[in-house]
């Protein structure tokens, strides 16, 4: 009995494991930090503005929502990581059709 105990406490801690080391959250955590304090060095100096300014931000936040989902959220770590991605893309479809038609009816709305 003792052993199917020791085997079930270890096999609990294995799939501990395999969510992720101190070493991948710190990498993470120093990714996000510094995806971070780019672009807010590069918009507080004006370094650029308008549409670059747009494009760096936008660019920054695509990579820092990358780092998040490989460092803290596993996405390639997962048995089935190809669920995880459809359904992430999913929302993400549902979300931009959401902001985007948004930004439509407010820019297309005018009243005469």
């Amino acid at each position: 009995m003792a052993q199917h105990q020791a085997h079930d406490s270890h096999g609990a801690h294995d799939a501990h494991e395999a969510h992720g080391s101190l070493k991948s959250y710190v990498i993470g955590f120093i990714l996000s930090l510094v995806l971070t304090a780019i672009p807010l060095i590069i918009v507080l100096n004006d370094m650029l503005e308008g549409t670059a300014a747009t494009v760096v931000l936008l660019g920054f936040a695509i990579l820092q929502f990358v780092v998040q989902l490989v460092y803290f959220m596993h996405l390639k770590e997962e048995g089935k990581p190809r669920y995880n991605l459809m359904v992430l893309i999913l929302g993400l479809i549902i979300v931009l059709t959401i902001v985007a038609g948004s930004i439509w009816i407010m820019t297309f709305n005018k009243v005469a």
